[in-house]
């Protein structure tokens, strides 16, 4: 049966096309980390140019390239070396480099990162999901890098509200959002990342609170007041301190008294 290779002809327009692959693609992979095992069942998207000249990309090539890098990564894991999701990020593009000639390409892994946490009064384990998102970048002159987001809910307590209310307030759950952009080989481990926002919050969040742990929190927020805007200049302040590279805060507050939220952002 003779095979045509429709994506190999000359398009009717002949523009460049910076970004042209797949998107929405659910996988497993498994993540040594300073000897932790994570397990992430992430959503990839991974895209390369296509010259003018050019009418398409093999998909199927694509999610090859996917399947035989998450089988390295697995064997890396065996072998007890250190890997991370941005280092599977780059194999995914060394491997592609073989089967879909390109100048410039990007996979994008969204994922969940569970970390256990203690609670406050009780000291129970309560195991805590943060959204995370690791882009690797594989520029027009070779070079890589790398762009990482975690998303991380806390709460803030109003302090205009308790300096004129004889210390009652509203409480409001809160989104921080944080995104760092640096050289491939910037060392930057997402736990540090979700510190930075969980600890600028009035008080962090739990998924599991006994009465006592309730107690707490409530006794925290109240003792530590912010505006949704201490809350974006604390996580950059700290970012600028520990990560190099560029920065991007975004905090998102759900009001709990209007019918609107209030956002903050800034950015390196």
């Amino acid at each position: 049966m003779q095979i045509f290779e429709t994506q190999e002809e000359v398009p009717a327009i002949k523009e460049h096309l910076h970004r042209v692959g797949i998107t929405n693609l659910r996988t497993v992979a498994k993540i040594n980390w300073k000897g932790k095992t994570y397990t992430f069942l992430p959503v990839f998207e991974i895209t390369i140019d296509v010259p003018e000249e050019k009418k398409g990309i093999h998909m199927s090539r694509l999610v090859e390239s996917i399947t035989e890098a998450m089988s390295e990564a697995v064997e890396e894991e065996v072998l007890k070396t250190h890997t991370s999701l941005e280092e599977l990020g780059k194999c995914i593009i060394k491997r592609l480099e073989g089967k879909h000639p390109h100048k410039r390409a990007e996979v994008w892994i969204r994922t969940h990162l569970i970390i256990p946490r203690e609670t406050p009064a009780s000291k129970r384990t309560s195991y805590e999901p943060y959204d995370v998102e690791v882009g690797v970048i594989k520029n027009y002159d070779g070079s890589f890098e790398k762009v990482l987001r975690v998303k991380v809910i806390g709460n803030t307590a109003c302090p205009h509200a308790m300096a004129n209310n004889n210390g009652k307030t509203h409480i409001q759950r809160a989104i921080g959002e944080l995104e760092v952009r640096a050289p491939f080989d910037e060392e930057i481990p997402l736990e540090d990342m979700i510190d930075v926002v969980e600890s600028s919050f009035s008080h962090p969040t739990y998924t599991l609170l006994k009465t006592v742990d309730e107690n707490a929190v409530v006794q925290g927020m109240h003792a530590n007041p912010k505006f949704v805007e201490d809350v974006a200049r604390e996580i950059f302040a700290k970012a600028k301190e520990r990560f190099n590279g560029k920065i991007h805060v975004r905090v998102i507050s759900n009001e709990s008294i209007h019918k609107h939220d209030v956002i903050a952002e800034t950015w390196s």
